[in-house]
């Protein structure tokens, strides 16, 4: 009879957990964020908890995951519509590699080390720094390599300007440009810095959209 109640809670749990991870647009592992990481790894416990302990009504272990669906979505939804509060949740993307330099400082803040950097280097067939124009550590912890192409001729940073209205500084530094030369840019092309829902520099153009083009 036991065998039979845990045979039962796992084809539950199974349906159950298929369905809320639908519900909460999950990707690939590769791409999940710390938050996504945590809430899988919980969800996991609760259900081999709920498993083991047959006695304890499913309700127990349903509930506690259905609240954390709902802070996923709560959080998923505060995430798109302000930045600072996405940057505090999931982190931003850090340059690693600039110009084939590495920025030690970042690694430390990051503590990406310099093994899991050749490591990453080694797999993407890099041999020489001087290859690579720039790398990008992702907010999942992957590294993305940028190598110089065949003539080493420089490609324009394809980095953000402008994300939801908010002018990204970092960028900036990287590309030798200053806030009041955004705000000019984004002047040019009639619009304002808070009307800006996304915008990068290319070929000595902007590139932008507006908020009100995406609703």
């Amino acid at each position: 009879m036991e065998l039979f109640t845990v045979l039962f809670r796992t084809f539950v749990f199974y349906v159950f957990i298929l369905i809320i991870y639908r519900v909460m647009g999950k990707r690939e592992i590769g791409q999940l964020s710390v938050q996504d990481f945590v809430v899988s790894i919980l969800i996991a416990e609760m259900v081999a908890i709920s498993i083991e302990n047959t006695k304890d009504p499913l309700m127990i272990t349903i509930i506690p995951i259905l609240l954390l669906v709902f802070l996923e979505i709560f959080s998923a939804y505060m995430t798109m519509k302000f930045n600072r509060f996405r940057n505090f949740i999931e982190g931003k993307p850090v340059l690693i590699i600039n110009k084939g330099v590495i920025n030690f400082k970042e690694m430390v803040k990051q503590r990406y080390t310099l093994d899991d950097l050749l490591l990453e280097l080694r797999s993407n067939g890099v041999k020489n720094l001087a290859d690579v124009e720039y790398a990008v550590l992702e907010n999942n912890g992957k590294l993305n390599i940028f190598k110089y192409n065949f003539l080493k001729i420089k490609s324009e940073n394809p980095f953000p300007l402008i994300l939801d209205g908010v002018i990204q500084r970092d960028t900036l530094k990287y590309i030798d440009k200053d806030v009041n030369w955004v705000i000019d840019l984004v002047h040019k092309e009639h619009f304002d810095v808070s009307e800006v829902f996304y915008a990068f520099y290319k070929n000595n153009k902007a590139y932008i959209i507006s908020k009100d083009s995406i609703k």
